[in-house]
């Protein structure tokens, strides 16, 4: 694992790894807060804590380039905590296991964290180097991006003073960001007085796990399983079939993650129990068939359990089962005037039902406002119908695309003439601070770039190496040739 500190360019890979020694998931960001903030003194640059829990640092022109105009370093110190189900990893405690596998860094079992720590990596690295030439430099590091980009949306008016924001949080190097979808979260709730279970019925608990997951913005499009879809249609059949009823139900735990596990605790008549076991082999069959080419670890799992001794009533429970079915999850649509990217979706994130009460957490996304109300209108009514109270929270807009941008063109110059590559213009579907920050410093020149990173939020994050050297490399030299003034 200490190998990574010794990879190209080491003043980003040393502090990345130190980051994945550093516990930093979202909600709980004191250590990684210290961290920065003991980091900012030992370079001998400008550091604060502001009102909204962001680290700000500021590093002063170098001598003679003090009419350059001001650049915004940003990225987020939360990471997403996912682990493999054999895993043990606590994190708020223990540090991530990073490991070379060829060309990637990976994590054992978990989340690796470079998503967005390469970008704070970059940022430390910027502020430390005493042989850089720049204009000024403020680095923004958000806290809580990962669960409703908090730092973002309460970072304080007037406390940035630059004119270009470089966000380092995009995950494929060569192509340039320049506008992103608004998000919102949805949750649905529902109480209810549980119902004793018959003493003669057996339990089963019904897993399905080994899907790939991912990230909901990223990855929306692909087509993968998300664990909470499968999940219901397995457990409408059984209680159509089996005469089974639903005692409890857990799946997904981020927002912002594709579920790759779900398991609910049904009842029923034990002479029913081989008939339902049965009925899941069907169910992976059909799943393993249905997801040929993007699923390959599907797994449909049965385990004799206790029988509890409440469960959900019929009513409530057929109703659950309804919206579950019925919630939209995925793709709505995709951008007309950019066809391969997507406009709308939704992920049906989380479940959580049980001790009387259901919990449905979906992130909905669209780079238009109205599309964006569709679907929260979509999944309000369908839920309504449920009999469920919907609460919206944690808004934002979208970033709209600005081709115009002075500080695009010359990172797409720049590019062209350090590795004779023509650079890609993109529009994103995953949300980015962006349109936040712009909400609040409108007079920003905006973009978004970062090296490659395959499946963020999932277990299988890696980062591609051998585009890190790439990325330093061009961030050193745009920062030397930002425009005066």
């Amino acid at each position: 694992m200490s190998e990574i500190k010794n990879l190209n360019p080491a003043c980003i890979w040393k502090n990345f790894y130190a980051l994945t020694q550093v516990p930093r998931p979202s909600g709980h960001l004191e250590k990684i807060q210290q961290f920065l903030l003991d980091f900012g003194k030992k370079a001998g640059v400008e550091v604060f804590k502001d009102s909204a829990d962001n680290i700000v640092m500021r590093k002063p022109a170098s001598p003679g380039m003090e009419n350059k105009k001001g650049v915004i370093l940003q990225a987020h110190m939360d990471m997403v905590p996912q682990k493999t189900p054999e895993s043990t990893h606590n994190f708020e405690t223990d540090p991530i296991q990073p490991w070379i596998d060829g060309e990637w860094v990976k994590a054992k079992g978990t989340t690796l964290g470079a998503d967005n720590g390469l970008g704070v990596a970059a940022i430390m690295a910027v502020m430390e180097d005493k042989t850089l030439k720049h204009g000024p430099i403020e680095a923004l590091i958000t806290a809580d991006e990962e669960t409703g980009m908090f730092g973002a949306n309460a970072l304080p008016l007037g406390e940035l003073n630059g004119d270009i924001l470089m966000n380092l949080d995009s995950e494929t190097w060569g192509k340039f960001v320049i506008g992103s979808a608004g998000g919102i979260d949805i949750t649905a709730t529902l109480d209810y007085k549980e119902v004793e279970t018959d003493a003669d019925d057996a339990a089963v608990k019904v897993t399905i796990k080994g899907l790939r997951g991912g990230h909901s913005g990223l990855e929306i499009h692909e087509g993968r399983g998300n664990a909470n879809k499968l999940l219901v249609r397995l457990v409408r059949e059984a209680i159509e079939e089996c005469e089974a009823r639903l005692a409890g139900w857990q799946g997904g735990n981020m927002r912002n993650a594709i579920p790759f596990k779900a398991e609910a605790v049904l009842t029923l008549p034990k002479e029913n129990v081989t008939v339902l076991k049965e009925l899941a082999a069907d169910w992976l069959e059909d799943f393993q068939d249905e997801f040929k080419g993007i699923e390959s670890g599907i797994e449909v799992i049965c385990e004799d359990v206790e029988t509890p001794k409440t469960e959900v009533p019929v009513e409530i429970q057929d109703n659950l089962i309804d919206a579950i079915y019925a919630c939209h999850d995925g793709v709505v649509r995709m951008i007309p005037s950019y066809p391969d990217v997507v406009e709308t979706s939704s992920n049906l994130a989380i479940i959580n039902i049980g001790d009387g009460k259901a919990s449905l957490k979906i992130l909905a996304r669209s780079s238009r406002e109205d599309m964006k109300d569709y679907i929260v209108k979509t999944l309000e009514s369908c839920f309504n119908m449920a009999g469920m109270k919907v609460e919206t929270a944690g808004s934002y807009g979208g970033w709209d695309p600005n081709p115009d941008s002075e500080i695009l063109h010359l990172l797409l110059k720049e590019y062209k003439d350090l590795f004779d590559k023509d650079g890609i213009i993109q529009v994103d579907h995953a949300g980015l601070e962006c349109s936040i920050i712009l909400g609040k410093y409108p007079h920003l020149d905006v973009v978004s770039l970062g090296p490659t990173m395959k499946s963020p939020h999932t277990t299988t994050e890696r980062a591609l190496i051998e585009t890190v050297a790439p990325f330093w490399q061009l961030l050193k030299k745009t920062l030397e040739d930002i425009p005066e003034k």
